[in-house]
């Protein structure tokens, strides 16, 4: 199919931390100072008729000059923190910065207290990278203001926090230039709870009727059809051959869609960049390759399409649709799929799940800028699959997950981190069997190879053609630890499993 609008170009995968040296700041318990008054959040309108999420947003501060490193050329660097503050209930920590432009070179540290108690935690480090944004010449980066921002970190549901960000100055920087970038807040999120289930009635008392649905949520959900019916908080696996029609849902509706101004009714965004030259990071046509699996043309179109996964939706696990951008990006079609983990730690049940598929989105359009959450799709370490980026799961919607590769792809996030942790098998069958299916919708086979054009990054310049395999995990694609060594070491079997379930 021919696409349409290029969004944005952003990674949501950490980098390792830096091993750094912190300067002693005491671990054990610290109550909160008098004045750590509880801090007003922002909160917004409630998503899928639940209970409203918040962001706080505090600035850094010096910790004083007990706490600076030294740099090149006899100037200091400042060390910047939050001292033990006493907040409102949050479960999710990051950190962002003014410029998206601009790397955090150091070290970041939290520590928090669970809610109600008074426990802390120990320091835990917070993923620093510099891939996690929006391409500069994307629309999406035009449209808003995009800021640098670190890994979210889950830590569960908590009432107070404290951050410590000791700075590393680089060799070659200007004198007297700061060595942590301005602007430094320390973003805390609350989640809401989950949305209250549909079409229950059981007990006593008959459930109060939902309320009805914004423009937003409609266009959300209309996008998915066929695959489920307005308002569904999931659509159900479905298996071979019954899952070829599902190529009917990639079509993308353009009408009376524009560029300058995101329509109303949600459709989809006509690309003004694309239209009639290869875009960068679009799949360059040419003369098939008989080494690369991917080129069989005796087969006719869909006829290795795998079984549907069961996917929830964003109604499902509760989007709030009034903070994201209207509208929805749209590339040309969907030739590779990129393997990220979120960094966000492993200290979650898969009965948060959902809150922690919010909390990434609310971190990453209200804390970093961004039009919507990054990741096309999530996956828990339970195998569930979340709809990630609104616009039809089947559709082909540009996300922001791998930068300089965001176009004519999709982008697979794990929840958790796997550096040093091996991915359950519940998650390698799931992102075997949600590539085997969104693949093959567009006719690619997962043991095949792209060819992509980059549209910039830090292992390929911006405009070569490289060829990465159809199923990559982040780090092809942009230098970083995304997804871990763990998963990473996985994705030959995930190839496999998900040719075999295209019945390859």
């Amino acid at each position: 199919m021919r696409g349409i609008f290029v969004s944005s170009a952003v990674t949501v995968c950490a980098a390792a931390a830096l091993t750094l040296p912190f300067l002693a700041i005491p671990s054990a318990a610290v109550p909160a100072p008098p004045d750590g008054a509880s801090v007003p959040a922002t909160r917004t309108p409630a998503g899928a008729h639940g209970v409203p999420g918040a962001t706080q947003s505090l600035p850094l501060v010096p910790l004083g000059p007990a706490r600076r490193a030294a740099r090149p050329g006899g100037t200091r660097a400042v060390a910047r923190g939050l001292p033990p503050r006493e907040v409102a209930r949050f479960s999710l920590v990051g950190i962002v910065w003014d410029d998206a432009a601009t790397e955090l070179r150091g070290r970041a540290q939290v520590r928090t207290r669970g809610a109600g108690t008074t426990t802390w935690s120990a320091w835990q480090d917070v993923q620093t990278h510099d891939d996690d944004r929006p391409d500069p010449l994307s629309p999406e980066a035009r449209r808003g203001r995009p800021r640098g921002a670190t890994a979210p970190l889950w830590v569960g549901a908590s009432d107070a926090v404290q951050v410590r960000v000791h700075p590393k100055a680089p060799a070659g920087r200007a004198s007297g230039a700061p060595a942590l970038p301005p602007g430094l807040r320390v973003e805390l999120v609350d989640p809401g709870r989950d949305p209250a289930p549909r079409g229950r009635g059981l007990g006593r008392q008959a459930p109060a009727p939902a309320p009805s649905p914004s423009d937003e949520e409609t266009a959300s959900s209309a996008a998915n059809y066929p695959l489920a019916p307005l308002g569904a908080t999931e659509i159900p696996a479905l298996a071979r051959p019954e899952s070829e029609k599902d190529i009917d849902a990639t079509h993308v509706d353009l009408t009376g869609a524009t560029d300058a101004r995101p329509p109303a009714d949600g459709r989809g965004e006509a690309d003004p960049e694309g239209e009639g030259a290869e875009a960068p990071g679009e799949t360059v046509s040419g003369p098939a390759d008989d080494t690369d699996p991917e080129a069989d043309d005796a087969d006719p179109w869909g006829h290795y399409v795998g079984g549907r996964p069961r996917i929830v939706t964003r109604a499902g696990w509760g989007a709030d649709e009034s903070i994201r951008e209207r509208g929805f990006p749209y590339t040309t079609t969907v030739r590779a799929a990129f393997v990220h983990h979120t960094a966000s730690g492993n200290g979650y049940s898969c009965a948060q799940s959902a809150s922690l598929v919010r909390g990434i989105y609310r971190y990453h359009v209200v804390s970093s800028g961004w039009r919507d959450i990054g990741y096309n799709f999530l996956i828990d370490k339970c195998g569930t699959v979340y709809e990630g980026r609104a616009g039809g799961v089947a559709k082909p919607v540009r996300g922001a997950h791998t930068l300089g590769f965001n176009a004519n792809s999709m982008g697979i996030a794990v929840l958790g981190s796997f550096g040093g942790t091996n991915p359950p098998t519940a998650v390698v069958n799931a992102i075997a069997g949600l590539t085997a299916w969104k693949l093959g919708l567009y006719d690619v086979n997962p043991l095949g190879t792209a060819r992509l054009v980059s549209g910039g990054g830090n292992l390929f310049k911006k405009g070569t053609t490289v060829r990465l395999k159809v199923i990559s995990g982040h780090r092809d694609g942009y230098s970083t630890e995304c997804p871990g060594d763990r998963l990473y070491n996985r994705l030959g079997a995930v190839r496999t499993a998900a040719a075999r379930l295209q019945g390859r």
